[in-house]
């Protein structure tokens, strides 16, 4: 009936069937041109954040577009050459943040702007009312960025996911520990959970409970605070009381400032805080908290220095650095990957109907030499939609950068354990 619907009958016939039956979108761009949707919280709290994402995609659609030699898909041609050249086009979408807001602009980029797929959404919260909208309007729907492992639980034909989640990137975290008991005598036997109260950090702090017991770890305290919190003294007199070894964090950017500006005014201090990057990685962060950075631990899919082992890394690196002004990291690394992902499938498809590209997807393989990404490559599984090649680093911030500290064949600089206190800084 799709097929029908969006080439057998002329105009006339299909704006009168669009209305009968709006949940079956119509795809029909300009010439030579394939326009794909991006949901962000372009406004608000998130904005900065939403722009590391955007400047990966744009940054993409360049290389896409054009012509550079460089071994990533599509790259060494001009447009999509199994749709004659067809250039990608990008419409961006503000989802402020919000779930709903973020599910309307989903919703209008699809039957509106009769976009063929739908990325974003960062947010895990929002990701999942947005990628619903586009389930429920048969469009594929590729989610670069959010990692709360309930996305893929649930059943849906639409969704893909590239980036690991929350689960794989948990698990990590304890891998991690284990590995410095052995390998360097390091002794942790107490930990602190903090996590944001929204879907993302409540899945976060679930892993990390599971996985403490799985791997003998004393939980001495479970904090889930308030998103955009405007006052973290109580939780930090809290950490005070129960001292634990190593606090795990999970916050978006404003919370992540706070948490370090607050932990340096109580004198709060710890071996080690092991973030679920999001906030801890968002340059506004060591933008803003400057040296009180230094010596997090993040947990990252992406780090530019991977740039001295790979030298694609590099060199798309220096590329985006002259054109956006800064490195690389997560997230921009993420949603940049996500549409040579999209595009690669879409030109496999050499259709803009969603059925043959979500056909393209799930039979999408890049080997790790075509991706910047620290990942195996990239292949869905048909049930659920996520790549089953991702994988991810971990970082530490020392003198004000990020640096890959693990695992240990990746690292570029050993781990700085444990945290100077806030007194022995300089």
């Amino acid at each position: 009936m799709k097929a029908i619907f969006r080439e057998g009958f002329g105009p006339f016939l299909a704006m009168f069937l669009l209305g009968l039956m709006v949940s079956v979108p119509l795809r029909a761009g300009p010439a030579g041109e394939v326009t794909v949707g991006a949901v962000y919280p372009l406004s608000g709290a998130l904005a900065s954040t939403a722009k590391l994402s955007r400047d990966g995609i744009e940054f993409a659609v360049d290389i896409i577009n054009k012509r550079y030699d460089l071994a990533l898909p599509l790259a060494r041609s001009e447009g999509l050459p199994n749709l004659g050249g067809a250039k990608i086009r990008v419409i961006f979408g503000d989802t402020q943040g919000s779930p709903e807001v973020g599910r309307a602009e989903t919703e209008r980029l699809i039957t509106g702007e009769k976009v063929v797929a739908v990325v974003g959404a960062y947010q895990s919260a929002v990701t999942a009312t947005a990628s619903m909208a586009a389930e429920r309007l048969s469009v594929p729907f590729l989610n670069p960025d959010s990692t709360s492992p309930t996305l893929i639980q649930r059943g849906f034909e639409w969704f893909f996911r590239a980036t690991p989640d929350d689960d794989i990137m948990s698990k990590n975290f304890f891998d991690f520990l284990k590995d410095l008991e052995t390998k360097k005598g390091v002794r942790v036997r107490t930990v602190a959970l903090v996590c944001e109260n929204t879907l993302w950090g409540t899945d976060v702090c679930k892993f990390e409970r599971k996985y403490a017991k799985d791997y003998g770890y004393e939980v001495v305290a479970e904090m889930l605070y308030p998103a955009r919190s405007t006052d973290l003294s109580s939780e930090v007199q809290r950490l005070k009381a129960v001292r634990p070894d190593v606090v795990f964090m999970a916050s978006y950017i404003s919370d992540a400032i706070l948490y370090t500006q607050t932990m340096q005014k109580l004198d709060f201090n710890t071996q080690a805080i092991l973030a679920m990057d999001a906030g801890h990685v968002d340059p506004a962060y060591l933008k803003t908290v400057g040296k009180s950075g230094n010596y997090v631990f993040s947990r990252e899919v992406f780090s530019a220095d991977l740039g001295q082992r790979k030298p694609l890394v590099r060199l798309v690196n220096e590329m985006f650095k002259k054109r956006a002004g800064y490195d690389l990291e997560g997230t921009s690394a993420r949603s940049f990957t996500a549409m040579f992902v999209l595009a690669d499938a879409i030109n496999r498809a050499a259709s803009t109907e969603p059925a043959a590209i979500r056909k393209a997807l799930r039979e999408t393989y890049l080997s790790s030499d075509k991706i910047i990404m620290p990942w195996g490559g990239v292949r869905f599984d048909v049930a659920t939609g996520q790549n089953v090649l991702g994988r991810g680093i971990i970082v530490q911030i020392q003198d004000l950068k990020y640096w890959t500290v693990w695992p240990w064949h990746l690292a570029s600089r050993d781990v700085i354990w444990p945290m100077p206190a806030w007194t022995q800084r300089r």
